[in-house]
């Protein structure tokens, strides 16, 4: 019996740390956009697979048999899917029906796990738990609320073995300066370097988020596949908010530099939700999972990836 894993969006955020997850093996296929540098990591059978390109995703999913398949490849920035709605429907929707279709025709035995977002819902001042209403306030949230559909649809109503993982915010190493929590570390980074003036720009920091290392969040993402129900969406969160100005003076307190803090306008969003916060109920009481790493951990980690990258790159 084939027992190949397939990883889509190998090179991105959740995926390299995945990969991390369920070490190296020439079973593990991960999937890269073409036309991009081949991945240095080695360990794992890379290909290189656009979702939008139907033939592309057929040709893959029928050569690699897979047993079971963790889509992660996506457009992940709620930020910039303000300018570029089209990119984020095509990729997050569209990618995700060409890998279902792909499953149904040629491997409709492999259990596959859809990651969605917990921008699929609308935000309120309770824990939203996986009955909450669904109400995105962002294109990239439509487009991930049409990838979460299609998902439990295929489950439901054709029968694939689908499971879904709602995650709330995630954080960590290598994580790309476009995220709050990493941009942060970069500048406090180059600031450290000299790199810059100390000065940190931010956008919003009275929101409050539920926030979780992303090293717990793909531990949640290989229990959901090894035991999760099909058809049944999971939140994935700690089930705390923290307020984005705590984790700031957090990530400062880490360094010995003087930095003055500034509101930058151009970071402010259109929309952006007082508070997220998240119910793991469900996951945590049918599948035992439940965050490990603690915050302050996740900050130094990352605090310390962009001190090397910066270190690297100034050289």
């Amino acid at each position: 019996m084939p027992q190949a894993t397939v990883v889509t969006g190998g090179t991105g955020f959740a995926g390299r740390h995945l990969l991390d997850l369920i070490g190296s093996s020439s079973d593990v296929i991960a999937w890269y956009r073409p036309g991009g540098r081949l991945p240095d990591r080695g360990g794992v059978t890379w290909r290189p697979v656009d979702v939008v390109d139907r033939a592309a995703v057929a040709d893959a999913i029928r050569e690699a048999q897979p047993a079971r398949l963790f889509h992660l490849a996506g457009a992940p920035n709620v930020a910039t899917s303000w300018q570029n709605v089209l990119a984020h429907l095509q990729t997050n929707a569209l990618g995700t029906h060409h890998l279902l279709d792909a499953v149904r025709r040629y491997r409709p035995g492999c259990r596959v796990l859809v990651v969605s977002s917990a921008h699929i819902y609308q935000p309120g001042d309770s824990p939203i738990d996986e009955h909450a209403r669904v109400r995105p306030e962002s294109p990239y949230g439509f487009s991930k609320l049409a990838q979460d559909q299609l998902a439990l649809q295929a489950a439901t109503e054709e029968g694939l073995d689908v499971v879904v993982a709602r995650p709330f915010n995630h954080i960590g190493p290598r994580q790309q300066p476009g995220f709050a929590i990493a941009d942060f570390a970069r500048q406090i980074a180059r600031i450290e370097r000299g790199l810059t003036e100390p000065v940190l720009r931010v956008g919003n920091l009275t929101a409050k988020r539920d926030v979780s290392d992303v090293r717990d969040v793909v531990r949640a993402y290989a229990t959901i596949v090894s035991r999760g129900t099909a058809g049944r969406p999971y939140n994935v969160c700690s089930g705390r908010a923290s307020r984005m100005q705590d984790l700031l003076e957090r990530l400062i307190a880490l360094s010995s530099a003087s930095i003055r803090v500034e509101t930058d306008p151009a970071r402010l969003r259109p929309h952006d939700a007082p508070i997220i916060q998240g119910d793991p109920t469900r996951i945590q009481s049918e599948l035992d999972w439940t965050p490990s790493i603690p915050i302050d951990q996740t900050l130094r980690d990352t605090l310390e990836g962009w001190r090397a990258d910066v270190a690297s790159s100034s050289r």
